[in-house]
């Protein structure tokens, strides 16, 4: 079986709703990863301080056959059509090891 990895920076305040609208078209699960960072969009500033840009690296491994359903309900429940709240791209994977637990039926 073939899979493929979605990476999808995130609000954290939709991180749950992302991953919950992936779960809905069959993603197994997700690791989230709190993180922070800088893009087109510099940190606003408060008095010439910095605020810090909060973001949620959330990965998914999936089937190819699903990539496409995950990755259009991640970009609907991330609001990734307004400027500056996320980000998602699809990584190929080589080999996985013991990504078999998370699967409904054991694929052999």
């Amino acid at each position: 079986m073939a899979y493929k990895s979605i990476v999808a920076m995130v609000k954290p305040d939709l991180t749950d709703k992302v991953v919950n609208s992936a779960k809905q078209v069959g993603a197994t699960g997700a690791t989230i990863i709190p993180a922070s960072g800088t893009g087109a969009r510099e940190a606003k500033t408060f008095f010439g301080l910095s605020l810090d840009i909060r973001t949620d690296v959330v990965i998914f491994l999936v089937d190819n056959e699903i990539v496409e359903p995950v990755m259009s309900a991640i970009k609907e429940a991330g609001r990734f059509n307004e400027p500056g709240t996320g980000i998602a791209f699809v990584l190929a994977v080589e080999q996985t090891s013991g990504f078999e637990s998370q699967l409904s039926k054991p694929q052999r």
